[in-house]
């Protein structure tokens, strides 16, 4: 929280009665005539950091540090002109398929048929050599699908009642094509699961129990379950793209992980993440790694970031429900021991606590204790969290913006609900959400012009060095500030005034800017209500404040004197030293009084000189000042304003 070091204390007009006023089988297929295709352009794991290591199961540990566009100097500017024509294709939409046509692969168990020659078979790999329409069914206890075709291929896989295990590499890897489309077959239910291993094959490091090198899409209307114990579940180096079906995601790292971007419509998508439930990014190019929801539905649990873009993340609708870091709660932590344990809460579990769903051959799921690859790599990252390292904990991440347009977003989260490095603008949609730290947060311009935003918890409700509401619902409660333009960095930004007397912070740049031209905001603060480092400025909308008594707090807060043109404001507060009311200089008249000490539920009304009711509302805190604006409080005119039981004359400044 801010404080200005030049106190400004603005007390109007008296009334008498007031104080004052105023064993790898892909390697094996390779051997048997399959070539392993070359990187193109991006290197092996883009996302991972340099400093990664071989861990004994041949994973590569991340660093746990937040990276989501780390690797990348320069932000580029979010292209949010796109929409769905855009972002998905015709065939990205079309699941049907000809099944007379199509060429049927049989799974047994431990072996496998084919009804066509471009399906090599070696044992339990299946390596799929040409373009076409493969409809597979049954059961791999230990194999998986290799596909290595033309980088000109398009082909579609439907799984068809597919139950695949692989105990030491990925059950479906894309090597080669141009695109894959995996089909869910109508009313089928589908698993793909790793044991817990994942070993170096060949050149690429294979770390989802779904990896691709090239662009791939889910389509379709029946279910996949996917169970990855160590590593991530679905992992594409292109485009990974939803367009239907129904998927449950259980990973110890990313649930779902793309280089390029994560693109999502009318799909349902269930993830628990050991990391970020969702993560997007590219370390080569910024325009790359964004995440496009246009419809679905998302329920994830993730001890990293719920939704994590190096680039933007573009909302056009859906549903979206997050759960990070443990929730709120957990906001006093920066850092989850547990970041990357299997199946994580937000709280530390011992290694040996840890279980790991493995299938058996009916297609159920049983239990049974981590093995102990998995020990050693839970305890190396415990430790290094206890080195101080930092996790991210956010629910929606993204670096060069996030625009939301509608749909419906609920966040639980340790860290910032929203946040962005650029920018955040919130078009419409509805709101619940619960922060340990900010609930909305813009390192530069935050600008809502429509929504119904509930924020039950929050260190700081809206922060933004910009900060503009033109439009919307707002109810917010916050442990600090309510709106806050602080011009500085993350966790409330640097420090100034009363929170640098006793801590030694350095001066606000006074850029910050609050601009509120519309609106519905309805204020708990126990900080300031309205903080800017920098300027503040009401034109229209209506505004509530109430703040606490306890401590040194003020209804508003402003580096330069704040102005109210039109609107309506009405407060309570505290008679700090460093409380502060609108300019003499705004055209809208403005009522502020001391009013000695008032309990909750006292009455506030201000009638004009012929006895017309202009407000009136109740006081929800205990307070000892009111500032209160409306078009109806014209400047030089004498009112009757009464708090509790007591009543007076004053005059609007």
């Amino acid at each position: 929280m801010k404080k200005n070091l030049s106190i400004i204390l603005c007390v109007t007009l008296m009334l008498s009665m007031f104080a004052g006023c105023g064993s790898s089988f892909y390697g094996d297929a390779a051997e048997n005539g399959g070539t392993a295709s070359e990187e193109t352009g991006a290197t092996e794991e883009e996302t991972m950091t340099e400093d990664a290591t071989a861990s004994g199961d041949g994973t590569k540990e991340e660093d746990t540090t937040e990276s989501a566009g780390a690797s990348v100097s320069e932000v580029v500017k979010a292209d949010f002109s796109k929409d769905d024509a855009d972002m998905f294709t015709d065939r990205d939409l079309e699941s049907s398929y000809n099944e007379s046509e199509s060429i049927r692969i049989r799974l047994n168990g431990t072996s496998a048929t084919a009804s066509a020659d471009s399906v090599k078979i070696s044992g339990t790999t299946i390596t799929i050599t040409e373009e076409a329409t493969y409809v597979i069914t049954g059961t791999l206890d230990d194999g998986g699908i290799l596909v290595e075709t033309d980088d000109t291929a398009k082909l579609q896989i439907v799984l068809d009642g597919v139950t695949i295990n692989s105990e030491n590499t990925a059950p479906l890897y894309v090597r080669s094509a141009d695109k894959v489309f995996v089909t869910l077959a109508d009313g089928t239910e589908n698993i793909l699961s790793n044991g817990g291993v994942f070993e170096a094959i060949d050149e690429n490091n294979i770390d989802g129990v779904v990896y691709s090198k090239q662009d791939l899409t889910f389509n379709g209307s029946g279910t996949l379950t996917v169970t990855s114990p160590v590593g991530h579940g679905i992992v594409c180096k292109d485009d990974l793209v939803f367009t239907g079906g129904t998927y449950t995601v259980t990973s110890a790292s990313h649930g779902l992980e793309a280089n390029d971007s994560v693109r999502i419509a009318n799909a349902s998508i269930t993830i628990d993440a050991g990391k970020d439930g969702i993560h997007a990014e590219n370390a080569e190019d910024a325009s790359l790694g964004f995440v496009y929801i246009s419809s679905g539905t998302m329920d994830i649990e993730a001890e990293g970031d719920g939704i994590s873009a190096g680039a933007y993340v573009q909302m056009q609708d859906g549903t979206i429900k997050l759960l990070t870091g443990g929730g709120y709660e957990n906001g006093t932590s920066k850092s989850s021991a547990s970041y990357g344990g299997f199946k994580g809460s937000g709280k530390q579990r011992r290694p040996s606590d840890r279980t790991m769903p493995e299938k058996n051959k009916t297609g159920t799921m049983t239990l049974k204790a981590g093995n102990s690859d998995m020990t050693s790599k839970e305890e190396a990252t415990d430790s290094e969290a206890s080195d101080g390292e930092s996790t991210s904990m956010k629910g929606l991440k993204a670096v060069s913006g996030i625009l939301i347009s509608n749909g419906s977003i609920t966040i639980d989260s340790a860290d910032d609900a929203i946040h962005s490095d650029t920018s955040v603008t919130i078009h419409g949609g509805t709101f619940e959400m619960a922060s340990g730290d900010d609930a909305v947060h813009a390192e530069d311009t935050l600008t809502i012009t429509g929504c119904n935003m509930n924020i039950s918890k929050s260190y700081e409700g809206l922060e933004a060095q910009k900060l503009y509401v033109k439009g919307g619902t707002i109810v917010l409660h916050a442990t600090d500030d309510g709106l806050n333009a602080s011009g500085g960095t993350d966790s409330s930004g640097i420090t100034g005034g009363r929170d640098g007397m006793f801590g030694g912070g350095k001066r606000s740049s006074g850029n910050g800017v609050i601009e509120i031209s519309g609106g519905d905001l309805t204020i708990y603060a126990s900080g300031d209500g309205l903080d800017s480092n920098g300027t503040l400025t009401i034109s229209d909308g209506s505004i509530y404040v109430a703040n606490p008594t306890a401590g040194d707090t003020s209804i508003i807060d402003a580096d330069v004197s704040p102005v109210i043109t039109g609107g309506t404001f009405i407060s309570t507060g505290a008679t700090t030293m460093m409380a502060q009311t609108f300019a003499s200089s705004s055209s809208q008249g403005v009522i502020t009084c001391t009013t000695g000490t008032q309990s909750e539920g006292s009455a506030v009304t201000v009638k004009d000189s012929n006895g017309n009711s202009v407000i009136s509302y109740d006081v929800e805190y205990s307070c000892e000042m009111v500032i209160i604006s409306c078009p109806d409080i014209v400047k030089g005119d004498t009112y009757t304003l009464t708090v509790g039981g007591t009543s007076g004359s004053v005059q609007a400044d």
